[in-house]
């Protein structure tokens, strides 16, 4: 299977990404020459050779009417002008990698302020294709999501400074345009290095990473390391939220080309987002099936300990009749794990049933690569599980929203599935 593998152990941002993204594809001037060709407001867009500790790979440069933003101009900025709106938490963030993913502030002190209806706008006018502007739109409503919670405003009533204006419209329509152009068939993304310290907002001083960050990364690895900076942005985290179809270690690939994004600041460490892209083989694992024989528990009991088994990370439980011991009728539980998982169970198999003995057997996995897509249908957003590999493809709905939906619209869980289908395959 395509795999884009991307590592993250010095954050992310949008600048970033892309510049590591462009590294992989064959016509990366061709590539720069189609975006600046979509005419985003007063946005041009070059790729710079960039070295960072030794390494040689690319930064991606984003100018607003001939001028990026520096780091000096935002400082100014900051003190000279405090302003009381009601906006997005990084109003006036420093970034430690993409300056230009800040308030950005006119020289004739005009402030623009977008809102997402603004965003929606401006992405509906690009000349790109509706997939891409469905991922552009699925990163900003990430972001006004995050804005909105931790501001306690509906997300109509957010406005963005760091991710509204025109070079972060640019970054992550760049990203989701390589992202078309790579079409991996999975995107596994390391556990991300978020920094750690402060950072100033309009606000006040934040912890890192920033709550709208936080928010976007939750049920997402990360950690925060020694680095007292901002390493993931706001536009990085949803970029990563959005195309991850998991989180993890690097697995097993026959790579074809690594791309290096370069940030601006210099650490001891490079400053550069990694990507990789090949082809991994079709998954096959080791599991342990964890098997005891029951006769003396009820089955309010037995259901109990299974709910408590697949919280705590079991693959899969279940129980078959047996007869035992004197012709009485029992159930045989299984349990299938981990490896690494394996004492564990067994301690809440010993703690939740009446067992006095466990059988334990290795088995080899063979399993089909899976990801989650979220599908927009009349009903609203429903996700789509997909898994292919060994020469097929399948796809499901998944059941808690279809469920969801059938109760609201007095359907059946069929009528819900087929109208769905009707639709999807219509486009």
């Amino acid at each position: 299977m395509k795999t884009l593998y991307i590592d993250c152990n010095m954050g992310a941002a949008g600048d970033m990404l892309s510049a590591a993204l462009l590294e992989l594809i064959p016509d990366s001037k061709g590539f720069i020459e189609k975006i600046n060709g979509l005419n985003i407001p007063g946005v041009s867009i070059t790729a710079e050779e960039s070295v960072k500790c030794g390494i040689k790979g690319t930064h991606v440069s984003v100018k607003v009417n001939g001028k990026e933003e520096s780091e000096d101009m935002h400082h100014d900025h900051h003190h000279d002008h405090e302003h009381h709106h009601d906006h997005g938490e990084h109003e006036h963030h420093h970034h430690d990698h993409e300056e230009h993913e800040h308030h950005h502030h006119e020289h004739d002190h005009h402030h623009h302020h977008s809102s997402m209806h603004d965003i929606e706008h401006i992405v509906n006018d690009m000349s790109v294709s509706d997939r891409v502007k469905k991922d552009v739109l699925s990163v900003y409503s990430l972001i006004a999501e995050a804005e909105s919670h931790v501001h306690g405003k509906p997300v109509t009533d957010i406005h963005f400074h760091e991710v509204g204006t025109m070079d972060a419209v640019a970054d992550v329509t760049a990203v989701c345009m390589l992202m078309e152009i790579l079409d991996p068939g999975q995107v596994i993304v390391s556990p991300i290095h978020v920094g750690s310290g402060q950072v100033r907002c309009a606000h006040g001083i934040l912890p890192v990473p920033a709550p709208a960050t936080a928010y976007i990364l939750r049920d997402v690895p990360i950690y925060s390391g020694k680095i007292q900076s901002e390493l993931c942005t706001p536009t990085g985290a949803a970029l990563l939220k959005h195309f991850a179809t998991s989180f993890g270690e690097m697995p097993v690939m026959r790579t074809t080309a690594i791309g290096y994004g370069m940030g601006k600041k210099d650490f001891d460490m490079a400053n550069c987002v990694r990507a990789f892209i090949g082809e991994t083989q079709d998954s096959s694992d080791v599991i342990v099936q964890l098997n005891c024989n029951l006769d003396d528990i009820t089955g309010e009991e037995i259901g109990f300990a299974q709910e408590r088994l697949l919280e705590e990370g079991a693959l899969e439980v279940f129980t078959i009749p047996v007869q035992m011991k004197k012709n009485r009728p029992g159930n045989l539980l299984s349990v299938m794990c981990k490896e690494e998982d394996r004492d564990k169970m067994v301690e809440l198999i010993f703690r939740y049933t009446t067992t006095l003995g466990i059988r334990e057997s290795i088995n080899r996995r063979y399993v089909l690569s899976r990801k989650t897509e979220k599908i927009e249908t009349e009903f609203g957003k429903v996700r789509k599980k997909v898994s292919s590999g060994y020469g097929v493809t399948r796809e499901k709905f998944e059941y808690e929203d279809l469920a969801d939906i059938a109760r609201k619209n007095e359907m059946s869980i069929s009528q819900v599935k087929d109208q769905i289908c009707r639709t999807d395959c219509q486009k």
